[in-house]
């Protein structure tokens, strides 16, 4: 049954992934924005920014970018998800001998490659940019590891916006509030800097915890419990998006 589900799952995330490179403009319009907002932040704003840290802006803001990237790119997961349910794709899965649950693995490692792509574009220019980092192999494999939980957990979010938009706009309008959440983090100042309920929101919201350990990663400095924070975080929405976008597939299939 596993091998089954397994080469099923091949089966069509091939087929997704031969969409994305028939029109890699996906993943090349997901990485626009984030490079965009670094060229501006940091030739334009960036001088006025005064983080306290004594690293380059680059290096302070890369972390926050890097989920912007990725909070980007899940829209598609949510729009190509929808356009399947409208055409009548998954009916016609229906029919077919295949597992139910790798129609949506499909989609979601799909997702997942996508993403990483887009990110390691955006690392690239990063470098360009002046980027900097003496993190080891290890500290490397960690920030992957971060950034595959985030990227996972969001796209299960995006299946279920997917599954219960209404129309084509409102399948991808879900990322918008998470493209945003940076903003109000410490992925571009220091929370310190903020006003009083501000900073308490940003402190205390999940992308605050990632953004300060995918840093810390980077400049070699102790991670401390902002790591713990943060992977209680990505797996608690991780297993809950899982179970949500499970029941509202098996709504629409039965």
């Amino acid at each position: 049954m596993t091998s089954h589900v397994l080469s099923d799952t091949g089966v069509l995330t091939g087929r997704s992934l031969r969409h994305i490179l028939r029109s890699p403009d996906t993943i090349i319009t997901t990485a626009v924005t984030p490079i965009a907002l670094m060229l501006l932040f940091v030739y334009v704003l960036g001088g006025a920014i005064n983080t306290g840290t004594g690293e380059s802006y680059v290096n302070y803001m890369l972390p926050g970018i890097l989920l912007i990237t990725i909070a980007s790119g899940i829209a598609y997961t949510a729009y190509r998800l929808f356009l399947d349910m409208q055409g009548g794709i998954f009916e016609r899965f229906q029919s077919m001998p295949i597992a139910r649950s790798s129609v949506l693995w499909g989609h979601v490692l799909t997702s997942l490659v996508a993403n990483l792509i887009s990110v390691a574009i955006v690392i690239g220019v990063a470098l360009l940019m002046g980027f900097r980092t003496g993190a080891s192999l290890l500290d490397w494999l960690a920030v992957a590891g971060i950034l595959i939980l985030f990227t996972l957990a969001l796209t299960w979010l995006a299946v279920i916006a997917g599954l219960s938009a209404k129309t084509v706009d409102g399948a991808s309008a879900f990322s918008y509030p998470l493209i945003f959440l940076p903003f109000i983090s410490s992925a571009f100042v220091p929370t310190s800097t903020m006003p009083g309920p501000v900073a308490w929101f940003a402190e205390n919201q999940p992308v605050t915890s990632i953004v300060n350990t995918i840093r810390a990663l980077f400049a070699q400095q102790p991670v401390g419990t902002d790591i713990w924070v943060a992977l209680a975080w990505l797996v608690g929405v991780l297993v809950i998006a899982y179970v949500f976008a499970i029941a509202s597939y098996r709504r629409k299939v039965s």
